[in-house]
């Protein structure tokens, strides 16, 4: 299973890279890989400031529809286009096209109640 050392995890299977005081948040490859083929995904939160843990999106699958959460507080900047039109990219490449959206963190100190790599690895 691919677990990328370079991001933070939170243990509802979500990632986030960080870039400064922005970061970039998707869903980790056993999420997808527990989803199956994704075929829709609805984030309507452009815009909003959301408190960490907070429902920013839905994801559906052929067998199923699944929040997903925050994983730091911040304001929704800006969602991948991409996958509007090919949802099975986050099958495809969770961590790369397949990200989901671009935050601005607005409470930073939250990272640090975050996943390494590591620590995500053990919990699976």
């Amino acid at each position: 299973m691919n677990v990328p050392e370079d991001l933070l995890y939170t243990s509802d299977h979500e990632w986030i890279r960080l870039e400064g005081d922005t970061g970039y948040v998707g869903i980790t490859d056993f999420a997808q890989g527990e989803l199956g083929d994704i075929v829709f995904i609805e984030i309507e939160t452009v815009g909003d400031v959301l408190a960490r843990e907070e429902v920013f999106g839905t994801i559906e699958a052929v067998k199923t529809v699944s929040d997903m959460f925050m994983p730091v507080s911040g304001e929704v900047l800006e969602v991948n286009s991409l996958i509007d039109d090919a949802p099975e990219a986050v099958n495809k490449d969770p961590y790369g096209d397949g990200w989901m959206i671009k935050i601005r963190l607005t409470n930073p100190e939250e990272v640090k109640d975050l996943l390494s790599a590591e620590s995500y690895k053990a919990i699976l």
